[in-house]
């Protein structure tokens, strides 16, 4: 009988040995997942245009976001004039004031991208982080 208290007792370790294993990795694996969803920057650049507008919306959180207009020759019609439409969010109170007070002119906008969007971060995967120039 004691043989057995023993035989159960090792395979009672070994489960819980085992669910503690897989619970940290589920968990790491979820940790990693979030970070290259929603904080890891896929990518950098910059993006000319006239401002269209710079706006602070939002039900729950408050984000500012914003549209650049960019200039440029279509490709669907010959020669024809189109534009295209950058729109972004700022998380920088100070990067969205210069927006704001200067809608309507060229400004090259330095940005990353996300994979993921984040309700407090904004509505887009664009995310404006300074302004490189402003004519």
């Amino acid at each position: 009988m004691n043989e057995s208290n023993t035989t159960a007792s090792k395979v009672k370790t070994k489960i819980r040995s085992f669910i503690g294993w897989l619970m940290l990795i589920l968990v790491l694996g979820l940790g990693i997942f979030v970070y290259f969803k929603y904080y890891f920057v896929f990518g950098e650049g910059v993006k000319s245009g006239y401002l269209n507008y710079a706006v602070k919306k939002g039900n729950v959180f408050k984000t500012y976001e914003g549209k650049i207009i960019q200039e440029g020759f279509g490709a669907g019609r010959t020669g024809g004039l189109t534009s295209n439409d950058f729109t972004f969010s700022v998380e920088n109170d100070s990067v969205f004031q210069v927006l704001s007070e200067n809608s309507g002119k060229f400004f090259d906008l330095h940005y990353k991208e996300y994979h993921g969007i984040l309700p407090w971060r904004g509505n887009t995967v664009y995310i404006v982080d300074k302004i490189i120039q402003m004519k």
